[in-house]
């Protein structure tokens, strides 16, 4: 059986929905259900249940899963070894970000080391940290890079390299701006356009109101918007006050269109992380990769830059 057929069951097997499997491997949904077919008559067993919920794995398709996890492995591991052989092999290293380190971080980090390293190239996809997260667990990523809580996994080593807060947010010359930091209670005398329902920065937001005895609903919520950028640009011209990342606003804070003010006694911090898989073997690229972002000269340097260069291979979110 070849690489694509394992890759096909492990899907199936994860996902329990063919149409979700198809969905996320890109394949149409009758291709996948053939290949199944195909396998299920190659062993002359059936490995899954079939009803209006999904699939289920049976006893052999719960063996047959473990095997097919080994014997993917070990041709990840063998690629990894071929490589390692070819002298002339341009390194590549594949990243999975989160939106606020994959828009305001990584284009910085990647523009400074393309100066130091030209040598590498990057791959890179944005997604939100539980995608990341399985991805890395299932390689398709060697490194995931975090905001905020990683899920919990024996099989996920997890690595700080910064840090980022979370800050109000006004035009420049909003009379807040002079004050440098409000009272908690204050937001409820602002219109406040947030994330949408379901952001991570929405959720860590909540989350530090909430260990302050403070609801969402005691603020006067006026917007809610699916992107950083368009809350940004909203705020500008004066229509409201917003909580975001103070790594999003850098540049905005500098041209003197923004101000970040601090709420009194309430620090909304967040950790930025580094995700590998502890079953991965590390590439050489990967390695100086890692500790490139370890170094805090480096990677102070790196978001200080100010013209990213542009010939990177990015991949858009799935």
């Amino acid at each position: 059986m070849i690489k694509q057929e394992c890759l096909i069951f492990k899907e199936v097997a994860e996902t329990k929905n063919i149409t979700a499997a198809a969905r996320r491997l890109h394949i149409s949904q009758p291709t996948i259900s053939l290949q199944i077919q195909n396998i299920e008559e190659h062993y002359g067993a059936r490995f899954f249940n079939r009803s209006n919920k999904g699939v289920t794995l049976t006893k052999a398709g719960a063996i047959f899963y473990d095997y097919v996890c080994k014997m993917l492995d070990m041709l990840t591991n063998a690629q990894q070894e071929i490589n390692k052989l070819s002298e002339d092999h341009r390194g590549e290293i594949k990243l999975g970000a989160t939106l606020t380190i994959g828009e305001y971080v990584i284009p910085n980090i990647l523009a400074c080391l393309y100066q130091i390293r030209p040598d590498i190239d990057f791959k890179v996809s944005i997604a939100n940290t539980e995608t990341i997260a399985r991805d890395v667990l299932e390689r398709r990523f060697h490194i995931g890079l975090v905001e905020g809580p990683v899920p919990d996994n024996k099989d996920l080593k997890i690595e700080n390299f910064g840090h980022d807060e979370l800050v109000v947010v006004v035009p420049y010359h909003h009379p807040w701006a002079k004050k440098g930091s409000i009272a908690l209670n204050e937001l409820t005398q602002a219109r406040l356009i947030l994330r949408e329902v379901g952001s991570g920065t929405r959720k860590v937001v909540e989350l530090f109101l909430k260990e302050n005895g403070f609801a969402l609903e005691n603020l006067n919520i006026t917007m809610e918007l699916g992107s950083t950028q368009s809350i940004k640009q909203v705020v500008a011209t004066g229509l409201g006050v917003t909580i975001i990342s103070a790594l999003t606003v850098r540049k905005e804070c500098e041209d003197k269109i923004l101000k970040t003010i601090r709420i009194k006694d309430l620090c909304m911090d967040r950790p930025l992380n580094i995700i590998t898989n502890i079953n991965n073997y590390k590439t050489k690229e990967e390695g100086y990769f890692i500790d490139f972002l370890h170094n805090p000269d480096l990677f102070t340097r790196a978001l200080q830059m100010e013209y990213p260069v542009s010939d990177f291979k990015l991949m858009p979110e799935e």
